[in-house]
């Protein structure tokens, strides 16, 4: 990089923040446990996730946002686990744009600060693409991760399918990452429907969203066989 200005913010902690969505239940998963806490490698899935952004250069703050009703669980298998990367709780809300708006209320009104919103079930997200999306939501006001559709893809209307391009389809991830201002005042939009993840809610205000390369290895855990997929793709690494 060749701003060593830029550098040095987007390597600064204190002005990088990080908030772990960890809403989901275990209901796909035919699980009691929600997804977030079942067991990776011998550590709850949730650890990976925040271990790659700890151990980024990026090194954000973590926000992790929690049902209320499983901080008590979370903080026994922290205990289990020695667990010890400084987090920062808070309780979840009634949707995903919910919990983001209160993981929000943690970080400082400050212009220079970058945050990246992760869902807590994508543990296989690669450090380099953790620091990728600060340096590049840093030069752009946000970046987010994403891939191009490998299969081919069909947009269905009513009972009408229609072809879509392939190399114009892209399958979104995250972390997706924002200019600190950017990203508030989004989330000060009344809650829609069609807001199903970050970028959707800020490029509701007109603004242009940007992507950025993700990983086919960085699945979000949904189904019982992605905990098998996990497995073998870490010891892969």
């Amino acid at each position: 990089m060749s701003n060593p200005d830029l550098k040095s913010q987007i390597l600064n902690p204190k002005s990088n923040y990080a908030i772990i969505v960890a809403g989901g239940s275990g209901s796909r998963m035919l699980s009691v446990v929600p997804k977030q806490f079942l067991s990776l490698n011998g550590i709850p899935v949730l650890m990976h996730t925040m271990l790659a952004f700890y151990q980024s250069q990026s090194q954000p703050q973590l926000i992790l946002v929690l049902p209320a009703d499983f901080h008590d669980y979370w903080k026994q298998l922290c205990k289990t686990h020695n667990f010890t990367i400084p987090h920062q709780l808070i309780n979840g809300g009634e949707t995903r744009f919910h919990s983001v708006k209160n993981g929000l209320k943690l970080v400082p009104d400050n212009e220079q600060a970058l945050i990246a919103v992760h869902d807590a079930v994508r543990p296989l997200t690669n450090r380099e693409i953790i620091d990728e999306s600060y340096q590049s939501a840093a030069k752009h006001g946000n970046a987010i991760t994403a891939v191009k559709s490998r299969d081919s893809a069909r947009q269905l209307k009513g009972d009408t399918s229609t072809h879509l391009n392939r190399d114009e389809i892209y399958l979104v991830q995250t972390p997706q990452t924002f200019q600190s201002a950017q990203l508030k005042k989004a989330y000060q939009q009344p809650y829609h429907t069609k807001f199903t993840d970050d970028a959707s809610v800020v490029e509701e205000m007109g603004v242009k969203i940007n992507l950025i390369n993700g990983s086919y290895q960085n699945i979000k855990i949904t189904f019982p066989e992605d905990i098998a997929i996990a497995e073998l793709l870490l010891k892969s690494k």
